[in-house]
């Protein structure tokens, strides 16, 4: 009965995910744009939670943290490119 609860989870989770990305493709602003891939990667991070429980294994754990990881990097990357324009401000040398 779990096993078919954490089944019916992963495929909400894909339905999410695809909203999501249709909201990535068609979004009217850029922040929206960014949300939802910051949507994306919070419901990949459930996915992979859910079948690590499923699969009985303690091996996604790295992957979800890594996944985790570079999401808060990709929007804090994002965040500043609509705030200033560059991501990575260099100064000039006259």
């Amino acid at each position: 009965m779990f096993n078919l609860f954490l089944l019916v989870c992963l495929f909400f989770l894909t339905l999410s995910i695809l909203a999501a990305l249709y909201r990535v493709i068609k979004g009217p602003s850029t922040p929206d744009r960014v949300m939802a891939l910051d949507n994306i990667g919070v419901n990949i991070i459930a996915g992979v939670a859910c079948l690590s429980i499923l699969m009985r294994t303690h091996a996604f754990f790295d992957i979800i943290l890594l996944i985790g990881i570079l999401s808060f990097v990709g929007t804090i990357a994002f965040a500043r490119f609509i705030e200033r324009g560059v991501v990575i401000e260099r100064k000039r040398i006259h």
